[in-house]
């Protein structure tokens, strides 16, 4: 049980991490609420996909090559930048073990990124329209994947004497960084289904949600206290977040020039 606390704003919730105990273990609440999210964000990509006249179950097809791979691409890139601080050279099953805690959402988003190029390969689908529907699905997938830290008492920053401060079990205030995450991506969420909406050129909401996402990243990941880092004092995500951002702003700049530049 922990207690989640917001002491300025009179908030304070006991919460047991397990929703339904079963044994030693059981069906934990961040699981839930990840399931959750991919379900609505299926239902949202699938409702963009039809409105383009495409069919749905594309994006289901989709999802059941992304879901694995995402979640080994997720662990995959949390062993690897924790590798020195972790048991694993000790104990290789540990690996595995991802119920232990440890996925890293980049990771996920790199592995769905190579699942859906060669998807949209074998089923002859145009890369970039394909991509800015399931774009506004990552959004909302993160905005509600971080309650699951909310519920965990987890990836939170560091002290401060903000009106919003939380404690975790009577400690001092520190940043709900899942919160700002998670408010960053609801943002980004609304931005990108107006979008999507308009039929902006291909790949437009896509290279929207890179500079969006990453930016945001950039500087909450600044405010962690449980970052990787890929030298000391270096943060692998804000290295990421940092190329994700520019790359979305050098697609949208290209995908720009290429719509004004006259056909011959």
């Amino acid at each position: 049980m922990k207690t989640v606390a917001f002491p300025k704003l009179g908030l304070s919730f006991n919460i047991d991490p397990i929703l339904l105990h079963i044994g030693d273990g059981g069906i934990h609440w961040y699981g839930v609420i990840i399931a959750v999210g991919v379900m609505l964000a299926l239902l949202l990509c699938g409702y963009l996909y039809k409105s383009r006249g495409r069919e749905p179950e594309e994006i289901v097809d989709f999802l059941l090559w992304a879901l694995p791979f995402g979640i080994i691409g997720a662990r995959l890139y949390y062993v690897f930048f924790s590798w020195d601080s972790g048991s694993y050279a000790d104990d290789p099953m540990e690996i595995v073990r991802v119920w232990n805690g440890g996925l890293a959402i980049y990771g996920g988003i790199i592995a769905g990124f190579i699942v859906a190029l060669v998807f949209c390969r074998l089923k002859r689908i145009a890369f970039l329209e394909f991509a800015d529907v399931c774009a506004p699905g990552l959004a909302l997938g993160q905005c509600l994947g971080r309650w699951g830290n909310f519920v965990n008492g987890e990836a939170h920053g560091g002290e401060t004497s903000l009106p919003w401060g939380m404690t975790i079990n009577g400690s001092e205030p520190v940043h709900p960084t899942f919160l700002y995450e998670s408010l960053w991506s609801l943002i980004g969420l609304a931005i990108l289904v107006v979008v999507v909406k308009k039929c902006l050129p291909a790949g437009s909401a896509l290279f929207i949600y890179f500079m969006w996402y990453g930016a945001g990243r950039f500087f909450i990941e600044g405010l962690r206290t449980d970052s990787l880092y890929v030298l000391p004092g270096v943060r692998v995500s804000q290295i990421v977040a940092a190329v994700t951002a520019l790359a979305g702003l050098a697609g949208l700049i290209i995908t720009a020039v290429g719509r004004k530049k006259p056909r011959k």
